[in-house]
Formats: C-alpha cells, sequence, structure tokens
C-alpha cells in the first residue's frame, strides 16, 4: 500500500516564497556579501529537508515526546547561559566548531506544544491547580531566556504560552486578576527587574530626539530609510541609508527597512501580503484540525509567528522598544530560519494528519 505524503501546498508554497524573497533583500542589505548568501541558502535547504521531514510523523508522536523535548531545551539554554561564548554581553549561543546556534529557538516552540500536551484533555475550564502549573513552567522559560538576556525571545516565550493557555479555557476571572496585578506590580518591575539599557530603550521609544546620535540613532535612520522609499521605491541595491552604513543592524533587526527603502511601498505591500496569506492559512487550519491538541498546537505556533512578525515591523517604526527581533524569513540567522521551518513542519503534521480521530 502506498504511504500518504503529508504536504499543505499553501503553506509550503508560501514560506518558499518568503525565504527567496529574504534572500533577495538580504544580498542587497548585506552589500553582496556571497559568502553570507550562500550560508543563510544552506540554511534554508536544511531547513526545508526539516520541515518535510517533520511533517510526516502523526500528531501523537509530538504529544507523546513534548515533555522530553521541553526538558531538553531548558537544559541547553542554560549550557548556554552558564557555559555559551558572551557575545555583545549576552550568553545565549552554544559553539560546536565552527557552528552556533541558539537554544532559546527551540524552546520558542517546545512550550507551546508541551503546554497544548498538558492541557488538550483537561476540562473547560480548566483548574487553578493546572493553570498555576503551566503558569509556573512559562515564568521559568522567561526567566532562563531573559537572563542572558534576551527580553525579545523571552517576551516571544511567555507571550505564547500565555496564548495556549488562554486557548485552553483560562478562566477570565484570572485573566482580568492577573492583569489587574501586573499593572499594580509594574513600579516594580520597572525599578528591580529592567536593566539600564532595557529602560534606556524604553526612554528612547517615548522619545527618541532626546538622543538623535546616540541612543535614538536607530529609530531615527528607520524611520528615514522607511519614510524615503515613497511608493516605488529608490531601487534595489539604491538605498542610502543601507549603503552609506546610516542604518543599522541591516541584515537582523532592521532588514524590513532595507525593504521599505529600496523597494517602497509596493514591496512592503507584497511581503505584508505573503504574511497576511501564512496567518490566515494556519487560523483556518487550526479551526479544521483534527482535535483539541492540534487545535491548541497550531494556534500557538500560529501567535508565535505573528507576534514575531508584529513586534519586529513595530520596533523599526518606532512603535515598541528596539528589543533584538528579527523579521522571519528575511533577517540573516540560522537557527531562527530553522525553528521557523520546524515550526511550520510541525504545523503541517498538525493540520493534514486527519484520518486518525482523537478517541
Amino acid at each position: 500500500m502506498n504511504r500518504k505524503f503529508f504536504i499543505d501546498p499553501f503553506i509550503f508554497s508560501s514560506i518558499l516564497t518568503l525565504c527567496f524573497f529574504g534572500l533577495f533583500i538580504l544580498y542587497s542589505a548585506s552589500q553582496g556579501n556571497t559568502t553570507l548568501i550562500i550560508k543563510q541558502s544552506v540554511f534554508g535547504i536544511i531547513g526545508v529537508l526539516l520541515f518535510f521531514i517533520i511533517s510526516q510523523p502523526d500528531p501523537d508522536l509530538y504529544r507523546r515526546f513534548a515533555p522530553l523535548v521541553l526538558i531538553i531545551a531548558m537544559a541547553l539554554s542554560l549550557v548556554a547561559y552558564f557555559f555559551g561564548p558572551e557575545i555583545n554581553g549576552a550568553k545565549r549561543w552554544i559553539k560546536v566548531a565552527s557552528f552556533s546556534f541558539q537554544p532559546s529557538e527551540l524552546l520558542k516552540l517546545s512550550l507551546p506544544l508541551f503546554l497544548a500536551a498538558f492541557l488538550h484533555d483537561k476540562k473547560l475550564p480548566i483548574s487553578l491547580k493546572e493553570t498555576l502549573i503551566s503558569l509556573f513552567i512559562i515564568i521559568i522559560c522567561f526567566l532562563i531566556v531573559s537572563s542572558q538576556p534576551d527580553l525579545g525571545t523571552a517576551l516571544i516565550i511567555g507571550a505564547a504560552g500565555l496564548f495556549v493557555l488562554f486557548l485552553a479555557g483560562l478562566s477570565w476571572v484570572f485573566i482580568g486578576t492577573s492583569f489587574a496585578a501586573m499593572i499594580i506590580c509594574s513600579p516594580y518591575i520597572w525599578n528591580n527587574l529592567l536593566e539600564p539599557f532595557q529602560k534606556a530603550r524604553i526612554a528612547t521609544l517615548l522619545n527618541p530626539d532626546a538622543d538623535p546620535t546616540g541612543s535614538g540613532w536607530n529609530i531615527m535612520q528607520s524611520k528615514i530609510a522607511i519614510g524615503s522609499g515613497g511608493l516605488s521605491g529608490k531601487g534595489y541595491g539604491q538605498g542610502s541609508q543601507t549603503h552609506l552604513d546610516f542604518l543599522p543592524e541591516t541584515q537582523t533587526d532592521f532588514i524590513f527597512s532595507v525593504l521599505a527603502e529600496e523597494l517602497g511601498f509596493i514591496g512592503v505591500l507584497i511581503l505584508a501580503f505573503i504574511y497576511i496569506f501564512i496567518i490566515l492559512r494556519c487560523f483556518y487550519l487550526a479551526v479544521n484540525a483534527r482535535d483539541r491538541f492540534c487545535r491548541l498546537v497550531i494556534g500557538g505556533f500560529l501567535f508565535t509567528f505573528a507576534l514575531n512578525v508584529t513586534i519586529n515591523l513595530c520596533m523599526v517604526v518606532g512603535l515598541v522598544p528596539v528589543v533584538g527581533m528579527p523579521l522571519p524569513f528575511l533577517s540573516q540567522g540560522g537557527t531562527s530560519l530553522l525553528s521557523i521551518f520546524i515550526m511550520f513542519g510541525i504545523i503541517t503534521s498538525m493540520a493534514t494528519h486527519k484520518h486518525l480521530l482523537q478517541k
């Protein structure tokens, strides 16, 4: 009997298009660095292979091994913090020979997967005990990543975990109480939990003109680049902010600014259309998934992806503080690219295996 091949052509064609589009923009953002493009392309090829491999197993396999994957991700994140190399004041990576990877990207995937496995068969609304256990795990994961420090990824991880908790049936009374408690505790969080550079980023967000050549430089140059693109842009490879080195981190955090400057509003619309299509397709797959576990996983990953995109776009236009958040499929970064392919491979598995219904 021929074995069925599980694939969602809409998801696969969309993310592959984004991957090629990302290489196209990255070549200009890196000012023609072919070595970087080749390296990113290799990661893209590996990502496609992982996508096909990971999309084939039945979702029950991911449900059974979700706790183990979370434990491994947490352990690797701690190894990176205690033994990893320090780069720009952060210890987020594990380096093996010439290869380095960021374990927090695995944590970004494993936490929603674990919470979905833990909560999928619980009665609605979920009990206080189940809520507190879930919150404890979310807080531990958040603290591990934020201490590296990597506040942007930590916020994504925490928010994704909370969203899965919400989808699983979190009580609205608990949500309201928690929100009120967070408001009350905000002065303590500001004075005791935020690092000085994080406070500086928030202050810069509120008034970037206060230090235009210092902390406000990145946002101001990004806004200039985006605004100067106009309708059709200055032309591919012709962005003055990019190629005269006014715009910082063009290959990572601010690659959207490169796109907007060189391809203009038309290029931004093309990118937005692809992102929105992927998000709507995932929403459709979540609604039509075979069981609650699959819906929770797809919903959690969809929220993770959408929040990642939203934070980066809001960051480069000055709506949120700069937190070091790459733009999915466009920004340079092998670990980030592989984790996104793995994420959509799992989404595909959850969406296409409908022949075995939950008992």
